[in-house]
């Protein structure tokens, strides 16, 4: 008998114990050696008091199996509730989330019948870090937070995904003609470690454009990198036009553990209907079964619902009258599949999953320490009146010991010196002192403290540094 591998499993909300019952029903079919450990994750927690959404018994679950098969969760709305997947993926150090976005041409309508690609997202860091502050009442900041271990880790894993799924290309996606530090940082670790692989097609694409080239013709692109909110946004854009969002499941792997999923919502109106499509969750499952050993189960199943496809047996989401056959429910649809597994495609390629298993990666890159000199600070103040001459010549009062007023900036534009008449301003002011010769954290508290003497109002201050001669910040639009 073949040793059962334990995972965790959370049937969630709305839709969610419905395609989480039919899944388990087709993997048990299917002959899948699990040992299933449930957990209670999701609106009931949330509710019973639990901002995070999980208890603190789910997550000995989790860290005891290290594998997640989770069904769509209702976040409620308002109160503070955090992501329950963004929770999971950082604690438990899920860096990479992986979406197969392919079409079913002609058996699912769509406009781009060849589409076959993966989105490949970094999962921790850029805009979800999560770190935002009010700074007047005027404006919030969110921080992007891009940093070269997590840019190295997605970067490489994407393009030994190519090389174990035989893809042929691999294509990141940033902004850094206009971010030019963080996505900058992306883009030059995949120019640097894309080098290593001689034998992938490399390109890059600023995102807008890489975006609608994708959204036109997605046959153009295999795999696909991506800072996390482009990966959010562009994955569900590509599952979508690839026929449905509700089609498509994704993998969120780590070091340590791994999760998996559809990609859709808890659709609570559709809920206890016997109506919800469970591919998404159950092409979640089968990333799943190939992560944890069983390649031969994942492309029976897979195979399996191929055919169901093909002989027309599909749910209300993509019934088509003329096209599909019948339009069955939740259980009917598993029960299809079920009944077909073993046999192929006739018109659809049959699944193939690769028995190789995936390559340990190497070690992060150690890099010499860079040396380090700090030139001055940005104060960012609350100044209501929005005058901003009147401003200018009080804040440079608190300038000292070669530490300088040099530059004011309202929304990342130069407002002074020479600022255009123009430019709105908001309440907050961004009042960089600098001093070329370099400084001391000593004088820049003590210059700090100048400014809160005047009567102004911090709301933060970010030190500036040169790295081995080099800015380690941006200069202000206008300068």
């Amino acid at each position: 008998m073949a040793k059962r591998i334990p995972i965790t499993v959370a049937h969630g909300d709305g839709i969610g114990p419905e395609i989480m019952a039919a899944t388990l029903e087709i993997l048990e079919a299917a002959g899948a050696p699990l040992d299933i450990e449930t957990i209670e994750v999701g609106e009931k927690v949330y509710l019973s008091g639990n901002t995070s959404g999980i208890a603190p018994s789910a997550w000995e679950s989790l860290r005891r199996t290290r594998v997640f098969l989770k069904a769509p969760i209702t976040t409620p709305q308002g109160g503070g509730y955090k992501s329950l997947n963004v929770t999971t993926r950082k604690m438990l150090g899920l860096y990479a989330n992986i979406r197969p976005c392919v079409s079913y041409h002609p058996f699912v309508r769509t406009k781009h019948p060849v589409m076959d690609l993966v989105v490949v997202r970094e999962n921790e860091e850029d805009l979800y870090a999560g770190i935002e502050y009010q700074t007047s009442p005027d404006e919030i900041q969110a921080i992007k937070l891009i940093s070269r271990p997590g840019s190295e880790k997605i970067v490489r894993y994407a393009f030994e995904y190519a090389l174990k799924f035989k893809r042929k290309k691999v294509t990141c996606f940033t902004k850094d003609n206009i971010l030019k530090m963080t996505d900058g940082l992306f883009h030059k670790i995949f120019d640097e470690i894309g080098a290593e692989y001689p034998e992938i097609e490399k390109e890059h694409w600023i995102v807008d454009i890489g975006a609608a080239k994708m959204a036109d013709t997605p046959e153009a692109f295999d795999v696909i990198v991506m800072p996390n909110l482009y990966g959010d946004v562009l994955s569900d854009v590509a599952a979508q036009i690839a026929g449905s969002v509700g089609l498509a499941g994704s993998s969120n792997i780590g070091d340590q553990a791994a999760m998996f999923e559809a990609i859709h919502g808890s659709a609570p109106r559709r809920a206890g209907q016997n109506m919800a499509n469970p591919s998404g969750l159950l092409h979640g499952a089968l990333l799943m079964l190939v992560h944890i050993g069983l390649p031969e189960i994942a492309e029976r199943i897979h195979n399996g619902w191929l055919r169901t496809m093909e002989d027309g047996i599909h749910t209300y989401d993509i019934y088509e009258q003329g096209k599909s056959k019948q339009k069955v429910g939740t259980k009917e649809f598993a029960q299809a599949v079920v009944a077909r597994l073993g046999q192929k495609p006739q018109v659809l390629k049959a699944v193939e999953y690769s028995t190789a298993p995936q390559r340990p990666l190497p070690p992060l890159s150690k890099r010499p320490a860079p040396k380090r000199d700090l030139v001055g600070v940005d104060v960012y103040v609350e100044w209501p009146s929005k005058n901003t001459a009147e401003l200018a010549k009080l804040v440079a009062k608190a300038g000292s010991n070669g530490l300088a007023l040099e530059m004011m900036s309202n929304r990342g534009t130069k407002v002074w010196p020479d600022g255009a008449p123009e430019t709105f301003c908001t309440d907050s002011y961004r009042c960089r002192f600098v001093d070329k010769n370099g400084t001391t954290p000593k004088e820049v508290v003590a210059l700090i403290g100048r400014v809160a003497d005047l009567g102004l109002d911090i709301a933060l201050t970010e030190s500036l540094r040169n790295y081995d001669g080099k800015p380690g910040f941006t200069l202000a639009q206008g300068q």
